[in-house]
């Protein structure tokens, strides 16, 4: 037990009470609130000045400061919801975030706008459930663009968009703001560099920062991987990343159209493509087709798939396009739902033998 000033105030008047002190911010989290059959006790965490007196006088009147020993929390809440749960009006509790996006130190969180008035609560409890973000992003809108960017407002914490990323043994210079990055994809970075053996050459059409290319290279001592982005910003991010990850030699970035690029320089030499560009791949399956090798090789598609569609109605359409090119999808060796990327969409993945 632990003795702190408190107000104590008539159950009738608690929930405006509640709301009144979290407005003021007073309240002391690392207390129980109390109650017996009349009254409720809310632990203070601070001194109460003059004008916040008068300020919880005027509007509860029959509110008065006392003070009481209040057994200490003991547990913290880790969740939003019980964090949040005295400073939310109930029926909001059920609109908060089910998922956060941990980029470095960077969270990144979608506020719905029923909530946009609690952002920066939310951005603050995200923070205090996870003590190594120094900054809380929440999503402006849609990934769009040419560049797959989208927009961020800080919410809580240091006002940056730039982070130091560590997956599977490698770190990653990013900047969430100017080049894409996804972390729910750190399974299919390296799934996709198990598969690579010793000796490969690949193609990596819109590597972004990186992730898909320095992992393999970090993991194969003799490949040589081609990292072609369109975005500047994002090719120099992943120079910058080729170094710190010491893989200079291996990974070989290049600024450019993936289709430019690979029709003038990589025409027929990859045993191996990437094609992590999920909104426009179908697009691009020619580009893959005319990278890999005349005797064949791998190509990892992603793509949406978008309800009533499946995987299976994926694997047709990717066969399809590849036939168009004038060669043939000989077997798809792996195939699943990535990730949910919107309701009744998802990123699906087809690791496809091309011949």
């Amino acid at each position: 037990m632990k003795k702190s000033a408190c107000i104590k105030t008539p159950k009738q008047e608690g929930e405006k009470t509640l709301a009144l002190v979290h407005r003021l911010r007073i309240v002391n989290k690392d207390l129980e609130i109390q109650r017996d059959k009349k009254f409720i006790y809310i632990p203070l965490a601070k001194h109460l000045s003059t004008e916040k007196r008068e300020t919880i006088k005027e509007q509860v009147p029959k509110s008065i400061v006392s003070t009481r020993p209040f057994p200490e929390r003991k547990k913290p809440g880790t969740s939003l919801v019980q964090l949040l749960e005295d400073e939310l009006p109930p029926h909001l509790l059920t609109s908060l975030p089910r998922a956060v996006d941990f980029v470095g130190d960077i969270a990144i969180v979608e506020v719905p706008p029923e909530l946009d008035a609690y952002k920066t609560a939310i951005g603050e409890a995200i923070q205090k459930a996870n003590q190594k973000v120094r900054t809380v992003l929440t999503k402006k809108g849609a990934v769009s663009g040419t560049y797959r960017l989208r927009e961020f407002t800080v919410i809580a914490g240091e006002p940056k968009t730039e982070t130091v990323h560590k997956e599977y043994g490698c770190r990653y210079y990013v900047d969430v703001a100017k080049a894409f990055f996804s972390p729910r994809l750190s399974f299919e970075h390296r799934r996709v560099a198990s598969l690579v053996e010793d000796g490969e050459t690949i193609v990596d059409l819109f590597a972004g920062v990186g992730p898909f290319s320095v992992q393999i290279a970090k993991n194969h001592g003799n490949v040589n991987v081609y990292a072609v982005d369109a975005n500047p910003d994002a090719v120099e991010y992943l120079k910058e990343n080729i170094r710190i990850n010491r893989v200079i030699g291996r990974v070989h970035p290049i600024l450019g159209d993936a289709r430019q690029v690979v029709k003038s320089k990589f025409s027929g030499v990859a045993d191996r493509a990437i094609m992590n560009l999920p909104e426009k791949a179908i697009e691009f399956v020619d580009v893959a087709c005319e990278a890999i090798k005349p005797s064949g090789g791998t190509v990892h598609f992603y793509n949406f798939v978008n309800k009533p569609d499946s995987v299976e109605t994926l694997k047709v359409r990717f066969a399809d396009a590849v036939k168009k090119c004038g060669r043939r999808a000989e077997k798809t060796s792996f195939s699943r739902l990535v990730r949910e990327t919107a309701p009744y969409q998802w990123q699906a993945v087809l690791d496809v033998k091309i011949c």
